[in-house]
């Protein structure tokens, strides 16, 4: 499903008034050793499970509803297991990518359920040739007690 930036952005604000009952939600430029280290433990697993092309271990680094802002439209996944493994990974592979990596994760914002990343990650061949590199904000939200990506908007396709 696409929507527009416009609704992103309200969605956006729906979710951050929802998080707001609760614990440090005026957001900080600080963030606990505790809280950092889950998140990059998600960030982690997010790249090493989409570099396995493991649908089902990736998307369990999501939360859900999931966004994603990337050319120009918004697509929301309701939950997982709607989408196969061979939409998400082959059209990626026929364009010679073997694997990602993330050049840089940079915590920018914090509060106790909710932290956005400002990020950059690399798609390589199997030769290690860099296909390209993206820029991207991550918004990763604490929910029924657990981390994981809830939004992310790159310059990826």
């Amino acid at each position: 499903m696409k929507i527009t930036i416009w609704a992103m952005l309200l969605l956006i604000s729906i979710a951050s008034t929802s998080y707001a009952q609760n614990g440090n939600q005026r957001g900080a430029h600080d963030i606990d050793a505790k809280t950092k280290a889950e998140v990059l433990k998600v960030l982690d697993d997010y790249m090493n499970t989409f570099n396995a092309k493991n649908l089902t271990a990736w998307e369990a680094t999501y939360q859900f509803p999931h966004y994603r802002l990337a050319s120009g439209s918004m697509s929301v996944l309701d939950k997982a297991g709607l989408r196969d493994s061979a939409s998400v990974f082959v059209p990626l592979q026929k364009a010679g990518w073997h694997h990602s990596r993330w050049d840089h994760r940079n915590i920018v914002q914090a509060s106790d359920t909710k932290v956005h990343v400002d990020t950059r990650f690399s798609r390589f061949k199997a030769d290690g040739t860099k296909l390209g590199e993206y820029e991207s904000l991550y918004v990763l939200t604490k929910e029924n007690g657990r981390w994981g990506v809830k939004l992310r908007s790159s310059y990826a396709e």
